[in-house]
């Protein structure tokens, strides 16, 4: 029955020559092999559109739709308003996808019924050259899932999901005013909470994304991820009142979070910065955090450098870490 059903593919890419490549085989590597890929060039300036264009010479499913630079969600927007398909899954032009997560994800959302908007599988953190770093936390959030969210994004990232059209509709698709704001970064979040406020979420507990983790993507501007949480927060707040105390504690776990990546990555600006954003919004947060939690997490960084240290010094006596498996693409259906 799935074999049956169209699927489309929304990949948002700005400059992102680098990586397309990879994330296209991945795409057109997958199990089911219904399926509408459509690239959306948000104003690349690199060769970008030239490799998609290699891509779709070979594989009549691809299309490529050309913008100016409007950022990751107005892209992602122009993509799903361009669809074909009832079914919609989104990939980043720097992620992978293992060959059965489409098929995976399609039989997962149809089993739970009209009552079900979205799925999202388990993903594994990747480096620049596609060397899996680490998996992460295995996560079952099924059904209704609002208040989990609003604790943090469990989804983990924006490659990780397929959504029915009438779920994207009713969420408004991602808002792309984030940008506008300076406060790049939660768009994804905020798209999965407004999709919770109405349809329920399935997992496939199945690692099957390659998430690509570089110094200088979005996710590393600090500052930047904590101003758009607060944005989506603001958001959530204003429609469910009831639900500030579990915004207050998913607010405490970002910026612990945040704040604890800054020190590991010594971007102590950064840290600066997201401790004076805190101490604006809630001064007697901030004493917490800075009293009971940073502290211990101080501790826990020095004693994961170390450890980190001393799996380097073993790895150089090893083989070096597998690469996230993607496969090839098993046809070619455009020109000859």
């Amino acid at each position: 029955m799935t074999d049956m059903c169209l699927v489309s593919v929304v990949i948002p890419a700005h400059n992102a020559s680098s990586t397309i490549d990879e994330t296209l085989r991945s795409v057109r590597s997958q199990s089911h092999e219904q399926l509408e890929i459509i690239v959306v060039d948000d104003g690349s300036s690199d060769n970008t559109v030239a490799i998609v264009q290699q891509h779709a010479a070979q594989d009549s499913r691809i299309k490529i739709i050309g913008q100016d630079n409007a950022g990751v969600a107005a892209a992602r927007n122009r993509g799903w308003q361009s669809a074909s398909a009832n079914f919609i899954a989104f990939i980043d032009a720097d992620d992978l996808w293992g060959s059965t997560n489409i098929e995976r994800q399609l039989q997962t959302l149809i089993a739970g019924g009209e009552r079900t908007g979205l799925v999202y599988s388990w993903f594994t953190v990747i480096d620049a050259a596609s060397r899996a770093l680490a998996k992460a936390a295995p996560c079952f959030h099924t059904g209704d899932v609002l208040d989990e969210l609003l604790a943090g994004n469990f989804v983990g990232n924006g490659s990780s999901v397929m959504v029915r059209r009438e779920a994207l509709l009713v969420a408004r698709g991602f808002n792309s005013q984030l940008r506008a704001a300076g406060a790049q970064g939660c768009e994804d979040l905020l798209f999965y909470c407004r999709v919770a406020e109405t349809y329920d979420f399935a997992v496939v507990p199945e690692y099957l994304i390659g998430y690509r983790y570089l110094p200088n993507n979005m996710s590393s501007n600090m500052p930047r991820m904590l101003r758009s949480w607060m944005l989506v927060a603001d958001e959530m707040a204003a429609r469910h009142p009831d639900r500030t105390r579990r915004l207050k504690h998913g607010f405490q776990n970002y910026s612990v979070w945040l704040m604890r990546k800054a020190l590991t990555g010594r971007k102590f600006g950064h840290f600066r910065t997201c401790l004076e954003l805190v101490l604006r919004r809630d001064p007697l947060l901030a004493m917490k955090i800075l009293a009971f939690k940073l502290p211990l997490d101080i501790l826990v960084v020095i004693r994961w450098r170390l450890e980190a240290r001393l799996r380097r010094w073993r790895r150089g006596f090893r083989e070096p870490s597998a690469c996230f498996s993607i496969g090839e693409p098993k046809r070619v259906i455009g020109q000859q």
